[in-house]
């Protein structure tokens, strides 16, 4: 499929200067003899162009040239596309982010050496070739000049971690992918089998012990999912793969761009924080989407086109006022602000007798309860993830399941706009030490459909940090349910689903205290949850005027 075609169905922005020349597997030697390959673009008239530096784990070929270096070098960059270490042909061994600060940098300084290069760098890229830039902002020197990360984080090891469990979902679908393609990179053909490796996929979730399941997929063990596995989120083992301490000391201007549902919302927005307390003002963009979706990418390579020319060829007058642009869902329309979160008040939504949800605190009532069972897990519909259970879905089949609570507000007579960080307090008890429970925020439109915002994951266990003991014997548990902006309209319903899980999203907690992943046995559990004056569940919603 031609360029042309891609550009218009991806609806990318209009080429200034079409048709680059593309010179293809240029060798660079790292300072340890591994040669990395990479692509260079090139705009065909003219010359004294700034250049792009995109550094990506999935190979240079097939659809990515479309998303990642033709907008930049069609509108009057070079463009310099590698392949990291031990990826698509590039030597060395892929080692999970360990290598990127020393190649990075190695990279950039064979970029200096080079005739074409007129002084100004900067950097883009999604994702794994997000994280990449992160790893060199603050070392890479005078040359660079801005940098663009979408749909990542600094941190490329807590994003696995959530409410104390793992993402199993995209850890070991992303893993497996590369232990599997990284050597070669993903071929067409190799995205034709996606139907029958999903199926793949769906058996491993389920495989006891989870240790495990890599192989179900791949035939062997799969080196990033089992490193998860081993080592929790704050062992000393993750250190070379975190660069957050470095955000602060980034001088160039920053442009982050996330979705609403993406797995790396709440960390990119971490680093959004560490840039404003170190004085900065990076700009930033949220849309209404999940990790990887296509109508995204049109809209953030204008953003990164506008970003790159303001700072390297002075066009400043591309560049909105406010440093925020935020898609509200629900009112289907782009907001501008100051800084983020934006100025809100917070409105506890309190859970009712008989599945109601409002702003007056409860009355004396008994609580709800219902089992869950690990042997058949409350299933994923939806949320930030990777994989084919993200983004916003239909909630209706999942809410009328015995094991999931329902919550929700009678018909509202005016609109409620919620922007920011979400919060659930909940007034829990379970019959088991060990157990989960999972939150989130669904807005019912009048026709009943049931649709997620967003959520959040608590896993307990004895003398559990999130959790804090009621003379009664219940707990008081506190769960982000992560950040989102919807605008809530008049005669839809404001609704709080609460269960004990969402597999394969999260592993379903089989109840035994087993460590993760060599659990076995699965136990049932009764749970119980609260909506009374002495324990007054509730949503906390951050409210803004519309």
């Amino acid at each position: 499929m031609s360029n042309r075609i891609l550009n218009l169905l991806f609806k990318m922005p209009k080429p200034t200067n079409p048709n680059p020349t593309v010179e293809r597997d240029v060798k660079i030697l790292m300072p340890d003899g591994a040669v990395l390959l990479a692509d260079l673009y090139r705009p065909r008239q003219g010359s004294n162009y700034p250049t792009v530096l995109i550094r990506t784990p999935y190979g240079r070929h097939g659809l990515l040239p479309t998303l990642f270096p033709l907008p930049f070098a069609e509108n009057g960059y070079n463009v310099l596309y590698q392949s990291t270490r031990g990826t698509a042909g590039s030597g060395g061994d892929f080692v999970y982010a360990r290598d990127e600060h020393a190649d990075g940098l190695a990279t950039i300084e064979w970029i200096k050496k080079q005739d074409w290069f007129n002084g100004q760098l900067v950097t883009a890229g999604a994702s794994y070739l997000g994280f990449v830039q992160w790893a060199v902002a603050a070392f890479a020197g005078p040359e660079l000049k801005a940098i663009a990360p979408f749909v990542t984080t600094s941190d490329f090891n807590t994003f696995r971690f959530q409410g104390g469990t793992v993402t199993l979902e995209t850890m070991l679908a992303w893993s497996t992918q590369m232990t599997e393609f990284a050597k070669t990179g993903q071929k067409l053909s190799d995205l034709l089998k996606q139907g029958k490796r999903r199926k793949v996929l769906d058996k491993a979730y389920n495989h006891l012990p989870l240790k495990e399941a890599d192989r179900e997929v791949v035939g062997k063990p799969s080196q990033t999912f089992q490193d998860v596995l081993a080592h929790g989120i704050e062992d000393e083992y993750w250190k070379p793969v975190d660069y957050s301490d470095s955000v602060k000391d980034v001088t160039v201007p920053v442009s982050l761009a996330a979705g609403w549902y993406d797995l790396f919302l709440y960390w990119q927005l971490q680093d959004y924080r560490r840039l404003r307390e170190a004085g900065k003002q990076p700009y930033l963009l949220i849309g209404p989407w999940f990790h990887g979706q296509p109508s995204s990418f049109s809209v953030v390579a204008k953003e990164n086109l506008d970003w790159f020319d303001a700072h390297v060829k002075g066009k400043t007058e591309v560049l909105r006022k406010d440093p925020v642009r935020l898609f509200v869902m629900g009112a289907n329309k782009w907001r501008d602000f100051a800084d983020w979160p934006p100025s809100s008040r917070s409105e506890k939504w309190y859970l009712q007798p008989e599945g109601g949800l409002s702003t007056e605190t409860p009355p004396p009532s008994e609580p709800d309860r219902y089992r869950y069972n690990p042997a058949d897990p409350t299933p994923a519909v939806g949320g930030n993830s990777l994989g084919v259970y993200m983004g916003p879905k239909d909630n209706r089949e999942l809410e009328a399941r015995s094991d999931v609570l329902v919550y929700s507000s009678a018909p509202l007579k005016k609109d409620l706009e919620v922007i920011g960080p979400v919060k659930a307090e909940l007034y829990v008890r379970s019959s088991l030490e060990y157990t989960d429970f999972f939150a989130r925020l669904c807005v019912v439109e009048k026709s009943g459909k049931s649709v997620n915002l967003c959520d959040g994951i608590i896993r307990l266990e004895p003398g559990s940090k999130q959790a804090t003991p009621q003379e009664d014997g219940s707990l008081c548990v506190n769960l982000e349910l992560w950040p989102t902006a919807n605008r809530f309209k008049r005669g839809q319903r404001v609704r709080l689903q609460v269960s004990s899980g969402a597999h394969p999203r999260f592993p379903r907690n089989p109840g035994s205290g087993e460590p993760l992943g060599e659990e076995t046995t699965l136990k049932l559990a009764d749970q119980t949850i609260y909506h009374d004056p002495a324990h007054p569940s509730a949503v906390i919603l951050p409210v803004v005027d519309a």
